[in-house]
């Protein structure tokens, strides 16, 4: 049998199906979105002195609840888990009038986005991320952050 350290170990598959069951209670940061030809979508950034568009799914009331910020408004709403593909709705949001900015550009078509995953992998060897594969292709990465 040969030997290695976790170091020079393979990485795990981020598309297996058990790997999902670990998002209940986690927090993400959306880090990145690339459209389907490829092209990367302007995600805002604290580094950018913007407030990043967030995944909250929790646990703690007993159902597993999605929420977070979506570019300038809050969002929540159900999630589920099932045979490894993570999945939203109906999303609920405030409607507060938003900037022109990144974020608010982005609103509608992140909350569209969850509506349309295809599938979805994790990854929670560090550095720790969420990938959600869109149906049309599209893949929106979150980084795991603390609560």
């Amino acid at each position: 049998m040969p030997k290695h350290s976790d170091a020079s170990a393979p990485p795990t598959d981020p598309y297996n199906p058990a790997a999902t069951q670990l998002l209940d209670d986690t927090h993400w940061e959306l880090t990145s979105w690339t459209e389907a030809n490829g092209q990367p979508r302007a995600v805002p950034s604290r580094a950018a002195g913007s407030q990043p568009i967030t995944l909250d799914l929790s646990t703690e009331s007993g159902r597993r609840r999605a929420s977070g910020l979506s570019g300038c408004n809050r969002y929540t709403g159900p999630y589920a888990l099932k045979d490894g593909k993570l999945s939203f709705g109906p999303l609920a949001g405030t409607r507060m009038a938003c900037p022109s900015s990144v974020g608010g550009a982005l609103e509608q078509p992140y909350l569209d986005a969850l509506a349309h995953v295809a599938k979805s992998g994790v990854q929670m060897n560090p550095p720790q991320s969420l990938q959600l594969t869109l149906d049309n292709g599209g893949v929106l990465t979150f980084a795991q952050r603390a609560e």
